[in-house]
């Protein structure tokens, strides 16, 4: 059984998230040194390591949708000038910026959302969980599963990429960075749709970005 010393252990050792090493334990059956190993071959621990790096560098990308519909600005940073003017990571930002016009997020990360957010939405769960007949303790627990739901829904780096649900935004950073070597960092964005707030037809503008990234 893997227990929260163990993984503690791991993330000294490697500078890993808790969840990759929890990922690592369970997978090398609780053995350290196999663990170690796993994340090393998968790159994780390498990319740990330049969390604690720099990025002062990096570049303010735009996408704007077809007609003007929607326009994004996404300041993603890395360490040198050099990695900044390269393909690799203009197509990232573009990959990024076009993602966050169709998946509208609110934040970048989970640490972004404010607690206000956070206990406003748990009481709507908790109620909602009371309204279908389940108990305090059990309505607590599926109130859990429902914020990480609520996380992915709104946090950047916790959305699918449309361009491949199979992973993360955050995923597609790691990937970044080990293809590049360098620490990379998503800043901040601004996301602007044409008429927003305004009473006005209602128009799926991100679905429509949605389609072009599908190729329909």
């Amino acid at each position: 059984m893997i227990n929260a010393s163990d993984i503690k252990e791991l993330r000294a050792k490697t500078g890993a998230g808790i969840q990759d090493c929890q990922k690592a334990l369970v997978a090398s059956d609780g053995d350290m040194e196999k663990a170690v190993a796993f994340l090393r071959e998968k790159g994780i621990a390498s990319v740990a390591k330049k969390a604690s790096r720099i990025a002062g560098e990096g570049v303010v990308g735009s996408y704007i949708h077809m007609g003007g519909k929607i326009g994004v600005l996404v300041e993603i940073n890395c360490e040198t000038d050099f990695v900044a003017k390269g393909e690799d990571f203009a197509a990232l930002v573009k990959d990024v910026a076009m993602h966050i016009a169709a998946a509208k997020p609110e934040f970048v990360k989970v640490e972004d959302v404010p607690q206000e957010n956070i206990e406003k939405e748990r009481e709507i769960l908790i109620a909602q969980a009371k309204n279908e007949g389940k108990p305090q303790n059990i309505a607590e627990k599926m109130v859990e599963g429902r914020i990480k739901k609520y996380y992915k829904e709104v946090c950047l780096m916790e959305q699918e990429f449309v361009k491949d649900p199979s992973k993360t935004i955050a995923d597609l950073i790691t990937e970044a960075t080990l293809k590049i070597g360098e620490k990379i960092s998503i800043r901040r964005f601004t996301r602007y749709e044409m008429g927003e707030g305004l009473e006005k037809r209602k128009d799926d503008f991100a679905e429509e970005v949605m389609s072009q990234v599908n190729g329909k």
